[in-house]
């Protein structure tokens, strides 16, 4: 069975904020990232380029914290992060803090496919990616007036924030996917812009390998979203695969275990998406909402914001 799953972020997402408008509007850019990546799958395309397509649609897509709907740091610029692992190989890449590139994910997967490197940052890393010619936009196309509303509230109390619609709406809006192909090849990659006023270059999980995202074929293929701190302390990504290799769990287990009483222990909010050597999926969150989905080849398929 091959199968992936998205995630475009999870948090106190309050219900009686997201009309059906808003709602319809979230719902189709998860479908639209889901049909992207699937295609592929059914196409007997590999996980690795299921996931690319699907996180770069959520990147292309301005409703989600990535990409083009990045959120605004203490200069008034936007900071990505974006990572991607194999589960074959255990081959990976990531780019943090990195500025102009229209989609972060494919500079992670350049810097997995064509450096000796696993994680590059900053300068270097725009550098290294105009060498392998990707695509940069202006900051025009970054620009959004809510998200640039975000950044003045936030600026004027001095404060970091997490992506969020409303008082009381608080979102960890990165972005990622999961997938197992049909030659049984796991594969995971995320994507975020991070915190609203974030200060001092600040990184939080996504592109840090174990933290945010993980592969192994034996066990999963991991992509996380949350208070990336808290994700940073636990290695939740890699944790899932060490209850599944060390102790037996399931992907149910495994990814309960870790959100609903690891995380939960130390303060962790948030939620992951996963998928394992069978092409099972698991979504599991412990915030009031998260924005996911997922596609599988026996035919069940869904997105989702609350719990079900």
């Amino acid at each position: 069975m091959f199968s992936i799953a998205i995630h475009g972020g999870a948090g106190t997402i309050a219900r009686h904020l997201l009309d059906k408008e808003k709602q319809a509007a979230y719902e189709a850019g998860l479908n639209a990232a889901l049909n992207a990546g699937f295609a592929l799958l059914e196409a007997g395309g590999t996980a690795l380029d299921a996931v690319t397509a699907a996180v770069v649609s959520l990147e292309d897509c301005q409703l989600f914290n990535a990409g083009k709907g990045s959120v605004f740091n203490h200069e008034g610029r936007q900071e990505m992060d974006a990572s991607v692992m194999r589960g074959d190989n255990r081959a990976a890449g990531a780019v943090a803090g990195v500025h102009g590139v229209k989609n972060p994910i494919h500079l992670a997967r350049a810097v997995m496919e064509q450096s000796e490197h696993v994680l590059l940052s900053g300068a270097g890393a725009e550098a290294f990616a105009r060498l392998q010619g990707l695509a940069f936009e202006p900051d025009e196309y970054f620009f959004d007036a809510f998200r640039y509303r975000q950044y003045q509230e936030a600026l004027a109390a001095d404060r970091i924030q997490l992506d969020h619609s409303a008082s009381g709406d608080r979102k960890f809006s990165t972005v990622g996917a999961v997938a197992r192909d049909s030659q049984g090849n796991l594969c995971a990659a995320t994507s975020t812009g991070g915190m609203t006023n974030k200060k001092y270059g600040r990184i939080g999980d996504t592109p840090v390998i174990g933290a945010g995202t993980y592969a192994h074929n034996a066990t999963c293929a991991v992509s996380c979203t949350g208070h990336g701190e808290l994700f940073l302390r636990q290695v939740a990504a890699h944790q899932v695969h060490c209850l599944m290799a060390y102790k037996a769990c399931s992907l149910e287990e495994a990814c309960r275990q870790v959100v609903m009483t690891d995380l939960v222990a130390i303060g962790g909010e948030g939620g992951l998406i996963a998928v394992d050597a069978q092409g099972n999926v698991a979504m599991p969150f412990n915030s009031e909402g998260m924005y996911r989905g997922y596609r599988s080849s026996n035919g069940k398929h869904g997105v989702f914001i609350h719990a079900e």
